[in-house]
C-alpha cells in the first residue's frame, strides 16, 4: 500500500482487491488504507479459510485500526531487527560484539552488504520526512533530529523529560509528544522498573533504550568501528544490545518480554530482571571481555534484600566462555539465547 497507484485503486474500490486476488493475501503498509479493514472483518467472518498478513511500520496506527475492526480475529506479532541467532549462520565465528553494535540488525544492511555510515543517514532522512509526518505534524524537523540524537546520548538512563527538553530547546510537552512518536515508530522503548514487594525507596522512572544499536551509533556520530572502542558510554550501548536480544527472544516466539530493571535511591541497581511468574531472574550486563567477581556484587547484595523467590543469577558479559561461579552463571553474549527461559 506504499505504492501510490495501488493505494489509489484500493481506496477507490476496496472490494475489487479481494475479488481479484482472493482471501489469502499479504498486505504491507496497511495503515495507509484503513478502509480495507472493514472488508477483511466481513471476509474472515464468512470464510473460515481466509488468512491475511497485515504488516506496517507504525505500531499505534495499526493497533487503532485493528482494534476497531478485527478484535478477536487477529494475532499481533512484533518483528524487531535481526537477532544474533538469525544472523549467526552468515557471520564469521569470530565476529566481535562491537561489529554487531555498530552495524545493528536492519536486514537491508546485510542483504545489500551496506556500510552503516551509508545506510543510517538515508534511513533517518526517510524516517523523519515520511514516517514522522504521517504520525504527527512536526514543524521543525532539524530540532526533531537533534532531539533524536539527544535521546541516543541517554541510552540506559532514567528518562527525565525536563532534561531532554532543555537539551533540545523545546517545551516539556513537546518532549513527551516526540518521545511518544519515537516509541510509536519502533525507534525507542522504555524499560519499566520493578518495585513490587519492596519497602525501601525505589526508583519508579523508566529507562530509555533504542530498538537498534546501529541506529544509535549513527546518531552518536560513531561513523567508524574504531570510534566505538573508545566511546565513553560503550557499556550503555552493550547493555542496550543485550536487552534487545532478550526482547527478540520473546517477541520472536509471539510473547511479550517479562523484563524490568531495579534501582533504589542509593544507586544500587540490577540491570535486568525477568519476571518468570512468581520468581525473578536477576541479570547483570557487563561489556568487559574479562570476568571479574565484582560483576556479582550488586546481585549478591540484592539477593539479600529481595522479598520474592529468585532463580539463578546471571552475568552477561563481552567474553567468550560460559561457566558457573559461586554466585551464579557467567554467560557469553554469543550464547545468551541458549540460557533464556521462554
Amino acid at each position: 500500500m506504499e505504492t501510490p497507484d495501488i493505494r489509489q485503486q484500493v481506496q477507490n474500490n476496496p472490494r475489487e482487491l479481494f475479488v481479484k486476488y482472493g482471501h489469502r493475501l499479504i498486505l504491507d503498509e496497511v495503515q495507509r488504507t484503513p478502509n480495507i479493514l472493514s472488508y477483511i472483518q466481513t471476509i474472515v467472518d464468512e470464510d473460515e479459510d481466509a488468512c491475511f498478513i497485515l504488516s506496517g511500520s507504525h505500531n499505534m496506527l495499526m493497533l487503532e485500526s485493528i482494534s476497531q475492526s478485527l478484535a478477536g480475529r487477529s494475532a499481533i506479532f512484533y518483528l524487531l531487527p535481526l537477532s544474533i541467532e538469525e544472523l549467526r549462520p552468515s557471520l564469521p565465528t569470530d565476529t566481535p560484539y562491537e561489529s554487531l553494535l555498530f552495524k545493528g540488525g536492519y536486514p537491508r544492511i546485510y542483504h545489500k552488504d551496506l556500510l552503516p555510515p551509508d545506510f543510517y543517514p538515508n534511513y533517518l532522512e526517510t524516517y523523519v520526512q515520511r514516517d514522522v509526518r504521517q504520525i504527527k505534524s512536526v514543524g521543525n524537523l532539524s530540532t526533531f533530529n537533534r532531539f533524536l540524537a539527544i535521546c541516543a546520548g541517554h541510552i540506559g538512563q532514567s528518562i527525565n523529560y525536563s532534561k531532554l527538553a532543555n537539551a533540545a530547546g523545546i517545551s516539556l510537552g513537546t518532549a513527551k509528544n516526540w518521545l511518544s512518536i519515537l516509541e510509536t515508530s519502533f525507534v525507542v522503548y522504555q524499560l519499566n522498573p520493578y518495585y513490587r514487594n519492596f519497602n525501601k525507596r525505589i526508583t519508579k522512572s523508566t529507562k530509555l533504550y533504542f530498538y537498534d544499536t546501529g541506529l544509535a551509533c549513527s546518531l552518536l556520530r560513531l561513523n567508524q568501528l574504531s570510534a566505538l572502542d573508545s566511546y565513553y558510554q560503550k557499556g550503555a550501548l552493550f547493555e542496550n544490545f543485550v536487552i534487545n536480544e532478550v526482547s527478540k527472544h520473546y517477541y520472536n516466539q509471539g510473547l511479550r518480554p517479562p523484563y524490568y530493571y531495579w534501582r533504589d535511591s542509593n544507586g544500587n541497581e540490577i540491570d535486568l530482571l525477568l519476571d518468570l511468574g512468581g520468581q525473578l531472574m536477576p541479570i547483570e550486563i557487563k561489556s568487559s571481555r574479562t570476568f571479574s567477581s565484582r560483576f556479582f556484587k550488586n546481585v549478591e547484595w540484592w539477593r539479600n534484600i529481595a522479598t520474592v523467590p529468585l532463580t539463578d543469577s546471571y552475568v552477561i558479559y563481552g567474553g567468550e566462555q560460559d561457566w558457573e561461579a559461586e554466585f551464579g552463571r557467567i554467560i557469553s553474549w554469543r550464547n545468551l539465547a541458549n540460557h533464556l527461559p521462554s
